[in-house]
């Protein structure tokens, strides 16, 4: 039982400090992670693997509900942010 239970376990990773937003509020460090994110990606390429440390970023501290709003948003050409 103990090696069906143990096969399941999941790495977690946590954004690191950015000076950028000292402060606990993380509402902005969600946003610019993810637009650094798809900027990145349309000036690099998609296969352009540093491009993954915002995403990891973001999908660490942003409610999922948001980049889901978000990607939907993009898809559709209405999408707020200047990427």
């Amino acid at each position: 039982m103990p090696a069906t239970v143990m096969s399941g376990e999941k790495t977690f990773w946590t954004a690191p400090f950015d000076p950028r937003f000292p402060n606990t509020n993380q509402t902005k460090n969600c946003w610019q992670n993810y637009i650094d994110y798809h900027r990145c990606q349309k000036v690099k390429g998609e296969d352009y693997g540093p491009c993954e440390y915002y995403k990891r970023v973001y999908n660490s501290i942003c409610p999922n509900a948001w980049t889901e709003k978000w990607d939907e948003q993009r898809a559709e050409g209405r999408f707020p942010g200047r990427i």
